[in-house]
């Protein structure tokens, strides 16, 4: 890709992350990087469910090299290989439609990345001011979205092969957790019920379950397993289906579609993925419902116990929904969603438990119906 290309790159993430700099720099919150901070984390989100759109209406290769398309800074200007790619086969992954949904992902994902940037300076300027307030965490998340964009140009060189597409998922949703993160130690921390200390460990239990949970959802996706099962609560007629494929299922490394052996990948395959993402989540449901209703009483952390147990039902809704109506765009769409939504409610969770002041039960139990539960 010749460098006036990469430069008109450059020029629209940085012309995309200016709206949001504008909204920070012109809002009346005197604490910019706090801002900066919670809006990117909000984009961050965005950018998780446009990315599941990009891959669930099959647009990952809508632009078959990187970071530009076909050498281009944008469809229009690749529209003569474009047209010919989608001629040669019509049916295969690149149209203008899917190119421009690719690139515009591209687009978003480079103005995030340009927006951690100007975090990551800010950081380091205010840590010159002031030695006590540490640069490394918004270091780290800087590092950790340069990882995300390697991930994303292997996710198209190497053909959307599982195994890269499900890591660039759960990059970003570390990416996101760590933005949630950030934005928190930034933000006045509540006071907390004593008797929430005790639950940090069933907290962090609760967050590893769901990244597994992510994780087979992503390896679900990227399979296209989610009608390998069309009913509901069983999958073909049973509990457990006979002849299940958990070793070519579960194959790592491989490339799309395909057995480590280069064969076509059986349908059974497609099955035991389907069946242990839908089997795991009743093991997440009961983590995080426990947890949920656990914090539900407690002061300062009542409201996101509430919140965690509205959005885990909405995604249970979800999950079930695009089953039982033939995997409907939208539904997949939210389902990717709620999943991200979740992860920050757990991060926030799990934030509030180990960092938030902790005064004595019996004084928050006084302040409580003034503060609707925490």
């Amino acid at each position: 890709m010749d460098p006036s290309a990469l430069a008109w790159l450059a020029v629209k993430a940085v012309a995309i992350a200016a709206l949001p700099i504008a909204y920070v720099t012109l809002s009346k919150d005197p604490d910019k990087h706090r801002k900066l901070a919670w809006v990117t984390a909000f984009l961050t989100l965005d950018l998780i469910m446009f990315g599941g759109f990009t891959r669930l209406t099959d647009s990952g290769l809508g632009c078959p090299d990187w970071p530009g398309c076909y050498g281009h800074s944008n469809p229009l200007s690749a529209g003569e290989q474009i047209r010919a790619a989608e001629t040669a086969l019509p049916s295969g992954p690149v149209t203008m439609t899917k190119a421009w949904i690719e690139m515009l992902h591209r687009y978003f994902a480079m103005a995030v990345g340009f927006l951690i940037i100007v975090l990551t300076v800010l950081a380091w300027r205010r840590w010159r001011r002031s030695p006590e307030r540490s640069p490394w965490l918004a270091t780290f998340t800087l590092v950790a979205v340069c990882l995300q964009g390697v991930f994303g140009a292997l996710t198209v060189t190497m053909k959307l092969q599982p195994a890269i597409v499900t890591a660039h998922l759960l990059g970003g949703v570390g990416l996101l957790a760590l933005l949630i993160w950030l934005a928190l130690r930034e933000s006045p921390a509540p006071a907390v019920d004593r008797r929430a200390a005790a639950l940090r460990p069933l907290a962090a239990l609760g967050a590893l379950l769901l990244v597994v949970q992510i994780a087979l959802g992503g390896w679900v996706s990227t399979n296209y397993a989610v009608l390998a099962c069309p009913d509901f609560p069983t999958c073909h007629g049973q509990i457990m289906p006979p002849d299940m494929d958990f070793g070519s299922g579960f194959t790592v490394w491989r490339d799309l579609g395909m057995t480590a052996e280069g064969a076509p990948i059986p349908f059974q395959a497609l099955v035991a993925i389907h069946w242990t993402h839908r089997s795991f989540a009743y093991v997440v449901i009961a983590g995080l419902g426990l947890l949920a209703w656990r914090l539900w009483p407690l002061a300062g952390v009542g409201r996101l116990a509430r919140a965690l147990a509205a959005v885990l039902a909405l995604q249970f809704a979800t999950g079930l929904s695009s089953v039982v109506l033939n995997w409907p765009l939208l539904l997949a769409v939210l389902h990717n969603g709620g999943a991200a939504v979740l992860v920050a409610l757990l991060v926030a969770i799990n934030h509030r438990l180990a960092a938030a002041s902790v005064v004595p039960a019996g004084a928050l139990a006084r302040r409580a119906p003034a503060q609707g539960g925490g």
